[in-house]
């Protein structure tokens, strides 16, 4: 005979259970027992803690169809219909637990093994076993009473499907304290072990769950003043120790008005809770940016002065009210240089520099702002000496100051711009003092001046003169004259000067009244370039005539900041097929002050291919006699303005005599030009001038009439001859 034990069920009942069956921990029972639970009407199961079937009775095998050893070690819930498979400690086990509750009979659906349903009427009863807490079931066929509890098995099962779809934990407590309702939500979201919620004690789920809080006080008391009002209704926010966030929601259960229980609802919104922090911060951070960001949309970056935008606005508030309004506009001179010589980040020292030397101008009641690179703006409200505060920023701002070893004393030009009687913009102010310190730099920068209205004027002059000499450069308006240069040796022309002329509405416009508006808007690159390249064709079959002939062609500093100027001369030369020896470059003495090495270099470049420099306007620079040397020219032009000082040419002028001298001394050609009388000319020839060049020769002449100009020269120059026969 197969040894068994005899277990008690929670009620005081005695089950001896089969060793076969339930396998670690239970035994088979013998005699009376066995034949009674195998011979018995009623299906009969024991299951263990987890919904494992342990034990079947012949009728179990009768009314589900399956047999004894498919059954044992499956889940229970293979038993029962889709809508009841809500969860083994829902059906069973809430009514299980030896309460009196749990005796009850109820119904439930069960599934055959061949999948159809059948009705079925259900008690338990709770047990223990050697390996723990059982459940003994006790099943028979209830379809003798599916028409009388269709609409309840409706009901239930669709508060189960209800609880079961929720994604918050719920447990529903009656008004003795008996667990009536959970889900599988509720175990899930506190890990909550079957045994615990078998035991049917709240005062222990509550306990479980106080565990796992930051403040279990606060909960614990919550759950006792809910428990002593039965009406009162709660929501409240749960902090986990493992960070999880869960809101519970405590309201009374109420049957027909009257209260029977309480319902307790918890929901995980860990994940919202997450969101919405990051939502807060990332709002948090966001408006610090904005701040930030607002910071820096009206502050230079640089030097932390106001920037374009800000001054805008404060200008426009301030022609709002009637108090004296005044923009001083500067710019820095020369400042490129400090960038190439010293780098940007000696540059960005100056600025800063500069900034705070406005700023202690000004003082607290101006505002001083950066506009951009090397330009500076400064406002004045309620100030009626404008002059003093333009007065000091000159003087404050051209003191010398040192970077990196370096003494620099910035040069400024400041243009003054005051509201007037009718009504005004920022715009229109600003515009204003741009005028004013653009007549500053072309005053000799270094000072500033008040805006006037003919300044408007003037510009107006200067844009339509800068759009005309644009039109006529793209259609080739610019055309070439010649004057000649006459030999003091040979008595003949020996070169000629090529000079730009613009027909400009109607009249021949000379070099003087254009040439600057081109090297302001870049436009005497292409001149320079067209005229070179036409007067290489047109003098080409003359030059070729004589090795010893030239032309001559006025360079601009402008067009020696192209770094590939030398190349483009040397390119239109050969295009020309002009010997690079005929060809003489003239230079103002100013290109030699550039502190940019590449300008001096490519002059140097130009003489190895060998063009020649000339010095032009020669005597009116910085220090010609005591830099003479030291430039890498081969030619001087004496300037006009000294041979204009020969009257009857027995004057005494030792500048003009040493000047020539000099220049010969140190091997270098000398040309007089502007030579308008013969007493002018005798005397520069006596003085060793190489070449003569003037009125008194021959005037600039256009392609056509070179020849002319040619014939005139040597009408001169035989009167010259003459003369000093005579003499």
């Amino acid at each position: 005979m197969i040894q068994g034990r005899i277990v008690r069920g929670a009620a005081g009942t005695v089950i001896n259970t089969p060793t076969a069956a339930l396998g670690a921990g239970i035994a088979v029972g013998t005699g009376m027992e066995e034949s009674l639970l195998e011979q018995g009407p009623d299906a009969f199961l024991l299951l263990t803690a987890d919904g494992t079937i342990a034990f079947v009775n012949a009728a179990a095998e009768r009314l589900f169809g399956y047999p004894r050893e498919q059954l044992l070690g499956a889940g229970h819930n293979i038993l029962l219909s889709e809508d009841e498979r809500g969860g083994f400690l829902r059906v069973f086990g809430r009514l299980g637990r030896g309460s009196l509750s749990g005796r009850r009979p109820f119904a439930a659906a069960g599934r055959r093994r061949d999948g159809s349903e059948l009705s079925l009427e259900i008690t338990c009863s709770l047990v223990t076993v050697g390996a723990g807490p059982a459940m003994a079931v006790a099943i028979r066929d209830g379809s003798h009473r599916e028409d009388t509890d269709s609409g309840r098995r409706l009901a239930v099962s669709l508060l189960d499907a209800t609880l079961e779809s929720t994604a918050d934990g719920i447990v529903v407590i009656s008004n003795e304290g008996l667990i009536t309702g959970i889900n599988d939500q509720y175990l899930k979201l506190w890990g909550m072990p079957p045994e615990l919620v078998a035991a049917e004690d709240p005062t222990a789920l509550v306990t479980f769950i106080a565990r796992q809080l930051l403040d279990p006080d606060y909960f614990l008391q919550k759950v006792g003043e809910l428990n002593a009002d039965r009406v009162k209704q709660s929501h409240d926010v749960l902090e986990f120790k493992d960070g999880r966030t869960v809101e519970l929601y405590s309201r009374p259960q109420k049957v027909a008005d009257t209260v029977v229980g309480r319902i307790w609802n918890f929901r995980d919104v860990s994940s919202t809770q997450r969101a919405q922090d990051q939502a807060r911060r990332a709002l948090k951070e966001l408006a610090e940016q904005a701040e930030k960001l607002k910071e820096l949309a009206f502050q230079d970056p640089l030097t932390g002065l106001a920037n374009r935008i800000l001054f805008t606005e404060r200008v426009a508030a301030a022609l709002l009210n009637r108090d004296p309004v005044h923009v001083l506009l500067l710019d820095l001179d020369d400042f490129k240089e400090v960038n190439d010589i010293l780098g940007h980040h000696a540059g960005d020292q100056m600025l800063v520099e500069i900034a705070d030397r406005l700023q202690k101008c000004v003082g607290p009641h101006g505002t001083v702002a950066r506009l951009g690179g090397d330009e500076f703006v400064v406002l004045l409200i309620g100030c009626n000496d404008s002059d003093t505060v333009a007065q000091r920023i000159v003087a404050t701002l051209n003191a010398p100051f040192s970077i990196e070893g370096t003494l620099l004393r910035p040069g400024l030009s400041l243009g003054v711009a005051s509201r007037g009687a009718g009504a005004m913009t920022s715009s229109e102010l600003l515009r204003q003092a741009d005028l004013a310190m653009y007549a500053a730099k072309e005053a000799g920068k270094n000072c500033y001046l008040h805006f006037r209205p003919e300044m408007l004027t003037e510009l107006l002059a200067r844009t339509q003169l800068t759009a005309g000499l644009r039109r006529a450069v793209e259609l080739g308006q610019i055309v070439v004259h010649y004057q000649p240069v006459v030999s003091t040796e040979l008595l003949e022309v020996v070169q000629f000067e090529a000079l730009a002329r613009w027909q400009f509405e109607g009249k021949l416009m000379p070099p003087d009244e254009f040439i600057r508006t081109a090297e302001r808007s870049g436009l005497i690159r292409d001149i320079g370039a067209e005229v070179l390249r036409r007067s290489c064709a047109e003098l080409q079959p003359w030059l070729a005539e004589d090795p010893c002939r030239s032309l001559a062609v006025n360079v601009s500093g402008v067009q020696l900041l192209h770094r590939d100027f030398a190349e483009r001369v040397l390119d239109i030369a050969a295009w020309g097929n002009v010997n690079p020896h005929q060809l003489v470059l003239e230079v103002t003495e100013s290109v030699f002050f550039d502190p940019r090495s590449h300008v001096i270099a490519q002059l140097e470049s130009l003489r190895g291919a060998g063009i020649r420099v000339a010095l032009d306007d020669f005597g009116t620079g910085y220090s010609s006699l005591g830099r003479l040397q030291a430039l890498p020219v081969d030619i001087v032009k004496i300037d006009k303005s000294f041979v204009s000082m020969l009257r009857t040419g027995a004057e005494k002028l030792p500048i003009l005599t040493s000047m020539i001298h000099m220049a010969r001394s140190l091997g270098l050609k000398v040309t007089a030009e502007g030579i308008e009388t013969p007493e002018q000319a005798h005397y520069l020839m006596a003085q060793g001038c190489d070449a003569l060049q003037g009125f008194l020769f021959s005037r600039p002449e256009p392609e056509h009439r070179r020849e002319l100009g040619i014939r005139n020269t040597a009408a001169a120059v035989a009167a010259l001859a003459a003369a000093s026969r005579r003499g």
